[in-house]
């Protein structure tokens, strides 16, 4: 499944690519920079995970440097921090590319500057996406004071809620949360021993729930979830959530959000995450020596 998943990113390369409102102020965020930003993570995650011989491993590798040719090798980092010195998404961007070992010292130097300013340490964000920032700094080569633990215990999974309380915003909290404690997937032994055994309790109920609603992404990224924490239960997956993803997946490997295939005119939209996180949960699932 990765590997048809990874495909189909590669042949939409071009829904990817930056457009001339990249660095415009009023340009849209969320489908030019997210969706680069996205296909970067997830690469940097598989080509971590898989040998250099593997045609999925050449294929993620070949993205991230498509992913770096449209940011200019980096330059556009540069210039979106003096255009917007204090927005965090350009880092966040940065640091999926850095992961895979893209580095450009001059912005890293600039984000560096604009990190050590209270207005950047007080900038008001919810728990989950400062976890996130922390860590894109971390990656990005800034490091500084501010307990990670200390903002894991304000998001919703670190704070153990009633396991009744889960839907859809909390779902992708939660899963970001271990992605951000795991760095992706790259590392074990990230997610506290309280949180690893709330999750063995409950994550298969709730993956089981999303699978019969037919949330696709948010399937796979809890199916990512499950690969990415040692010392969950080997039921911690329904025997079937394989099968059920694959069923939803079209001829050409893409997975839709949720349901069936949406509308024509969305079809990148409603297709790209879920489809990424497919090839990203298979990966990591393979890499355990799992069926996929």
């Amino acid at each position: 499944m990765a590997r048809t998943a990874l495909a189909w990113a590669s042949a939409h390369r071009a829904d990817f690519a930056l457009g001339e409102d990249a660095l415009a102020a009023d340009g849209q965020v969320n489908s030019s920079w997210k969706p680069l930003g996205e296909l970067a993570q997830v690469c940097a995650s598989v080509t971590r995970r898989t040998p250099a011989t593997d045609p999925l491993h050449t294929c993620a590798a070949d993205l991230l440097a498509f992913a770096w040719r449209q940011t200019g090798d980096g330059e556009l980092f540069l210039l979106l921090q003096r255009l917007e010195p204090f927005a965090t998404y350009p880092l966040e961007v940065y640091a999926a590319l850095a992961a895979a070992g893209y580095r450009h010292p001059a912005y890293e130097a600039a984000i560096a500057t604009v990190a050590r300013t209270r207005g950047w340490q007080l900038t008001e964000q919810e728990p989950t996406r400062r976890l996130g920032v922390l860590k894109a700094e971390e990656r990005g080569g800034t490091h500084r004071d501010e307990p990670a633990e200390r903002v894991l215990r304000r998001t919703w999974l670190g704070g153990l809620p009633e396991p009744w309380t889960f839907e859809r915003s909390a779902g992708y909290a939660l899963t970001h949360v271990v992605f951000h404690l795991t760095d992706w997937g790259r590392a074990t032994g990230g997610v506290p021993s309280d949180l690893t055994a709330y999750l063995a309790d409950w994550l298969p109920p709730w993956l089981d729930t999303c699978l019969d609603a037919r949330m696709w992404d948010l399937c796979c990224e809890l199916l990512a979830v499950a690969a990415s924490v040692p010392g969950l239960p080997r039921d911690a997956v329904p025997g079937d959530a394989w099968e059920r993803i694959a069923a939803a997946q079209d001829a050409s490997g893409a997975l839709p959000e949720e349901g069936d295939a949406g509308e024509a005119g969305r079809y990148f939209a409603h297709h790209y995450h879920s489809t990424l996180m497919a090839a990203f949960a298979a990966a990591l699932t393979a890499g355990q020596g799992a069926p996929v």
